[in-house]
């Protein structure tokens, strides 16, 4: 049981670094402006902006000035969500 406990911490771990690279990219993209009609591009909107939409209704003081740290909140939970799993798997 332990064996496949580890290997589904692992998968989600798995999971979070993906996708908190995703969400990097996806905030880089935002200062240099790419290609809206491509695909890549579209596919990355497509999976982090409901992540930044539910953070951005949620938390009122996310947009500073027209700066929006929704991403760094997402990275941060994402964070504590990952050391959380692996410390209470270890």
């Amino acid at each position: 049981m332990s064996a496949l406990l580890f290997a589904i911490v692992q998968l989600i771990h798995t999971v979070i670094n993906i996708y908190i690279w995703i969400i990097i990219i996806s905030a880089l993209m935002s200062f240099i402006r790419p290609d809206p009609h491509n695909q890549l591009v579209q596919a990355i909107y497509r999976l982090t902006e409901p992540a930044f939409e539910f953070v951005r209704k949620n938390i009122p003081f996310v947009v500073i000035s027209n700066i929006d740290l929704s991403p760094i909140v997402i990275l941060l939970t994402l964070q504590f969500i990952d050391v959380f799993l692996m410390r209470l798997v270890f």
